[in-house]
């Protein structure tokens, strides 16, 4: 049995070890077409503001890969002919396979902007990227950032912390105005500028400007230039679908799978990024790009790869991150500001569920730069924001994950001026003791 696993990311890797765990016989290949093979992208952003060496990245050295019996190889695959399961590689070889997966995550979306490839337009998205983003802020020591997301901000504090000047780009009148309220917005802004990071609000991008194809300056839409020779880029990222299109997959904004995460192909899976799942809450496709799910993802395609059938159960995403230096977990549906779902954008790091507004009060509290906002339904939390003080994530993540009744304690969650801890700890810990056996 031959397994082809296509990308050595956060799923691929969860995939490989799910396999081999349950078959100890069968025949792994990793395909990446990146030469750094497989290390941490979420540290790509302590990389280039100096707090991880580039050692630090790499989860799992040759030897690892070695006793795990899993093969690598760097290559390009260009086309599954899912007929005869083979995959046709850039070099002209074929490589068969008895059962496949993607896991090719997503990339930078590159704007229509004139000079966007101009010398000097980096991107926070890969090792090769920032190694060449390092290289250049050795060089050039101003900097405009634009994007509103978790990625933007890493490259303005990343740029930064390397004493490069940075100017700071958003488009509307607050940073990342579809997850964080206004408050917790102007905390981040607050902190950024503190590190002498200048922010500019209202300000698009109307074209990159070059000089003997380097970047030179920026024109925004409203005619002010800035001098600069980098141009970091955050704006968005998409799943890496070139190839399920080619190999005649069904495709929509991701890659459609089916519970076990199969494709739309025999003997063909998807995972992490590139893959759309089913949201149970909403019915829709959607897309995300957080570790934690691709990994997840990943351990469920290899289990079923291996044999083991095993559905794929969404939770609600989360994801723990450092905004302006301050730990911040996002949990569920906490979106601000109301949204169709037509026109959702995902920035790296991001759900697309957390972009949406529930019906639901909401209930916070506020000391310092330590806050708490919890999204409170009928009988239930559908999302939270944690900032600072991380002591009640993990209640809540397990109460809004379990969908857990929270009607005996709702009415005291929702007054005016209620302590949220001193509610919900208690709650949580009553409630685990009396879910001890649904635990994982």
């Amino acid at each position: 049995m031959r397994y082809a696993i296509l990308g050595m990311g956060a799923a691929g890797i969860a995939a490989a070890e799910a396999i081999r765990a349950h078959d100890s016989g069968g025949e792994i290949v990793c395909i990446s077409f990146e030469s750094d093979g497989y290390y941490s992208r979420p540290g790509l952003a302590y990389y280039l503001s100096k707090e991880m060496g580039k050692r630090s990245l790499y989860p799992m050295s040759d030897r690892d890969f070695s006793d795990r019996q899993i093969k690598k190889y760097h290559n390009l695959a260009v086309r599954l002919d899912t007929v005869n399961n083979e995959i046709l590689l850039s070099d002209g070889k074929r490589l068969r396979y008895d059962k496949a997966l993607l896991a090719l995550g997503a990339e930078a979306v590159v704007p229509d902007l004139e000079g966007v490839n101009l010398k000097g337009v980096v991107y926070l998205d890969s090792m090769a990227r920032t190694r060449e983003m390092i290289d250049l802020a050795r060089r050039h020591k101003r900097a405009v950032v634009v994007g509103g997301g978790i990625t933007a901000l890493e490259l303005a504090e990343g740029l930064a912390a390397r004493r490069v000047r940075v100017d700071y780009f958003l488009r509307g009148d607050r940073y990342w105005n579809r997850v964080l309220d206004e408050m917790e917005s102007g905390l981040i802004i607050q902190r950024l500028k503190h590190e002498g990071v200048q922010v500019h609000f209202n300000t698009e991008v109307g074209e990159i400007v070059g000089k003997r194809g380097q970047v030179n300056a920026v024109r925004t839409t409203d005619g002010r230039l800035f001098k600069t020779n980098l141009v970091g880029l955050a704006i968005g990222v998409r799943p890496r679908l070139d190839l399920a299109r080619v190999s005649g997959l069904t495709v929509n904004r991701g890659v459609i799978v089916d519970e076990f995460l199969q494709t739309s192909a025999p003997q063909v899976w998807a995972a992490g990024d590139v893959a759309e799942v089913v949201d149970p809450d909403s019915g829709r496709g959607v897309v995300d790009s957080l570790w934690p799910v691709a990994r997840q993802q990943g351990r469920v395609a290899g289990l079923n790869m291996a044999g083991i059938r095993t559905e794929y159960h969404r939770r609600s995403p989360l994801n723990v991150t450092r905004l302006a230096g301050l730990t911040t977990t996002i949990i569920g549906q906490v979106g601000t500001e109301s949204n169709n779902g037509d026109d959702l954008t995902i920035v790296r790091g991001e759900s697309e569920t957390w972009q949406r507004t529930p019906e639901a009060v909401i209930c916070q509290n506020v000391e310092d730069i330590n806050r708490v906002r919890v999204m409170v339904a009928q009988n239930k939390l559908v999302g939270a924001v944690v900032m600072g003080d991380q002591a009640l994530s993990r209640p809540l993540d397990d109460l809004i994950s379990n969908e857990a009744n929270i009607a005996p304690i709702r009415d005291r969650l929702t007054a005016p001026g209620a302590d949220i801890s001193k509610i919900i700890r208690p709650f949580w810990e009553n409630w685990r003791r009396n879910n001890a056996d649904q635990e994982p």
